[in-house]
């Protein structure tokens, strides 16, 4: 049996229509961790700029929020930002830097991702608060926003 030129690239033709089946379908998730990750940063530089607001621009405005913190639920985008501002802006209080050292995102579908990582608070003072978060994100009119917050010391 003769192999021809055109068997010979039959098994290399359908590699590459696969390759670039991936790739397409790799597309959307990897805008989505790009559009989250910018959330994510402008979130950050909101935080260390004591902008709280700002940094509450990022979360789902709605009695649905859920966030998880040490053994705590906090229901809804309005019991979130006072939960913060009781913690972080009270007397006495201080935001601190914000810095995430470990941080992975990953998309869960074309509206929907996950950020999970360590989390890292420098306080003026010089002590350091550090601990974990999982965090979903999901695509919204309005853009990406958290919808689900859970961070532990």
């Amino acid at each position: 049996m003769r192999t021809t030129a055109t068997a010979r690239a039959w098994p290399a033709a359908i590699l590459l229509l696969l390759s670039a089946a991936c790739s397409a379908t790799d597309a959307p998730a990897t805008a989505a961790v790009k559009d989250v990750r910018a959330v994510w940063e402008a979130q950050v530089e909101a935080w260390n700029g004591g902008d709280l607001e700002g940094f509450m621009a990022g979360y789902w405005k709605s009695p649905d929020l859920v966030f998880f913190s040490n053994g705590t639920e906090t229901r809804g985008w309005q019991a979130t930002l006072d939960r913060y501002r009781a913690r972080y802006q009270g007397e006495g209080k201080q935001m601190g830097t914000l810095a995430f050292p470990e941080l992975d995102i990953v998309a869960l579908g074309p509206d929907a991702a996950m950020a999970r990582g360590r989390w890292r608070l420098k306080m003026p003072d010089g002590s350091e608060l550090t601990g974990m978060t999982s965090v979903i994100f999901r695509k919204l009119p309005e853009g990406w926003r958290i919808v689900h917050d859970h961070s532990s010391a």
